[in-house]
């Protein structure tokens, strides 16, 4: 009896390893636990390694001898899973090619409510010869002063926000676009203040999301990215938001940044094609090399953390270069900022 009941849990460990490992294969990715499991691939390579060497010791004692060494077996088999999806996917190349005229350089950050300051905010995005600044729960008005910020730093832009309301600074969304891309216009009317009211017209469900699009209709549509975290209560806004996402791709010029709260496991039924992440677009952290590296929390190192924030572009763009930045002087947001470099392709 306790042989065939040690059979049944090693079994059944197996099962929830698996899940844990590729939850693709059973439909699973965007459950509950497995959902959150499954975002922190970094932290279930050290848990198994630590829970294995465990069980190593257990196999020691006769008793329980097979039993132990099984389930060591079966841990040490999913870090090993988990860290070859991690070293696929990329685990840092912060290289960058060349910049050229009709490159795009792309910033996301956000910054937990405006935490960093307008002037940490604009340095980063200087620093970064950013043309499009993607702020999640940023303000306008820390909008308007880092914009100012930057045009004294020689790097004008326009911008623009759309604020759920005006209480919580997260139901704030903000962007900032160099006017050497052109004219926009905020799709979303910003005077709407509900959110049910705003997913009837066309946005994220709790959080804002915005999308510009190009007045003289030459230039790619922007989006700055917001969708809510997935937690208990949210599971089903989440859900939808990432699916209203991708149908904010489907154009032939788009380019996508900002928060998630997702990875691209989430999104694994989302692409329209083998090659696409959400839509037409492309993740720019698998693209480069550096799709296992975590953008948040910044209170974790980074490749224990969760790949959460995103640039994604149509296929018309190739990534010829990223970074998370990774900068202590930065951790008054939860979030690490994403900067990305976008060549048109062909």
């Amino acid at each position: 009896m306790l042989r065939f009941l040690g059979a049944l849990l090693t079994i059944a460990l197996t099962v929830v390893c698996l899940i844990a490992t590729w939850p693709q294969l059973f439909g699973a990715q965007n459950l509950w636990i497995v959902t959150q499991v499954v975002a922190l691939r970094g932290v279930v390579v050290v848990g198994c390694l630590m829970a294995a060497a465990l069980f190593a010791l257990f196999s020691l004692a006769r008793p329980i001898r097979a039993f132990a060494g099984a389930i060591a077996v079966v841990l040490v088999a999913t870090a090993i899973g988990n860290a070859a999806i991690m070293g696929a996917r990329g685990v840092g190349d912060t290289s960058f090619a060349e910049w050229t005229e009709d490159s795009v350089t792309v910033l996301t950050w956000n910054t937990l409510g405006d935490a960093p300051g307008a002037e940490t905010i604009a340095r980063v995005a200087l620093e970064g010869g950013a043309d499009v600044v993607s702020l999640p729960e940023t303000t306008k008005a820390t909008g308007i002063e880092v914009a100012l910020l930057m045009k004294e730093g020689g790097n004008p832009m326009w911008v623009h926000t759309v604020a759920f309301d005006e209480i919580a600074k997260a139901r704030s969304t903000t962007i900032l676009v160099s006017p050497r891309l052109g004219d926009y216009d905020t799709v979303w009317d910003s005077n709407r203040d509900r959110a049910e009211e705003a997913a009837r017209v066309g946005n994220t469900s709790v959080l804002p999301t915005v999308v510009l699009k190009p007045t003289g209709g030459s230039g790619p549509t922007i989006v700055a990215v917001h969708a809510v975290a997935p937690i208990p209560g949210q599971m089903e806004n989440w859900r939808a938001d990432l699916r209203w996402l991708a149908t904010q791709c489907q154009e032939d010029n788009v380019i996508m940044a900002g928060d998630y709260n997702a990875t691209v496991d989430h999104m694994a039924d989302l692409g329209t094609g083998s090659d696409t992440t959400i839509g037409r677009c492309t993740d720019a952290g698998r693209a480069s090399g550096n799709g296992a590296v975590g953008t948040w929390s910044t209170a974790l190192p980074a490749l224990l953390g969760s790949p959460i924030d995103h640039v994604m572009a149509t296929p018309n763009w190739s990534v010829s270069g990223m970074r998370v930045i990774e900068d202590d002087a930065l951790d008054a947001s939860d979030h690490r900022p994403v900067l990305v470099q976008l060549t048109p392709s062909g």
